[in-house]
């Protein structure tokens, strides 16, 4: 639709949130589009451009859907409105809460199944068992050998894994698992107590 085709107090086909409703435009808003009303659900929301318009409701379906629009709820003056209060109902007495909902149940820590070494940990420890050092696609393939860690499906496991002990090595120092022996050779680093 274009803008000039809506009318204010006339219903339109609009698409909200991913669905397509009856609308009744109320107002024009102030930061541009339309103050409507959802006539399924009494929602006031706000069309922003025409564009979400599809059509206009025919006029002798308008007299008819607003005929059978709920009124308005009367406003009672007498009840007075307190911050973080729960409003009164219509007979001036406080509003009950709906029930609240069950948590979900936690499973017990107990039948958790074994944590999965990260390749870091899997690496230390095939490191320390070598006595040796080794090469980053060495220790990948002692790694998936020894069933301790596998790639769930990288392409270079190797790689990501000299980048983590290079960046260990370097962000802990002497407190490092990994010691770089030689060029692309990493040694278990033995901590002293």
């Amino acid at each position: 639709m274009k803008k000039d085709e809506v009318k204010i107090g006339h219903l339109y086909v609009a698409k909200v949130s991913d669905r397509i409703v009856t609308v009744r435009i109320d107002s024009t808003n102030s930061h541009g589009g339309w103050n409507a009303t959802n006539t399924a659900t009494g929602k006031r929301i706000r069309i922003k451009s025409a564009q979400r318009l599809r059509r206009a409701v025919p006029a002798d379906r308008q007299a008819a859907t607003q005929a059978d629009a709920a009124p308005e709820p009367e406003v009672n003056p007498t009840v007075e409105v307190v911050a973080g209060q729960p409003l009164p109902d219509s007979d001036g007495e406080k509003a009950a809460k709906p029930p609240a909902r069950p948590k979900p149940e936690r499973k017990p820590a107990g039948d958790s199944k074994p944590k999965r070494l990260s390749a870091l940990d899997a690496a230390a420890e095939v490191l320390a068992k070598a006595g040796k050092p080794m090469r980053a696609q060495e220790l990948v393939a002692a790694m998936a050998e020894q069933g301790l860690w596998s790639s769930p499906a990288g392409k270079t496991p190797h790689a990501t894994l000299y980048a983590a002990m290079m960046r260990e090595a370097r962000d802990k120092g002497d407190a490092a698992r990994f010691r770089k022996v030689d060029r692309g050779q990493f040694a278990y680093n033995a901590k002293e107590a």
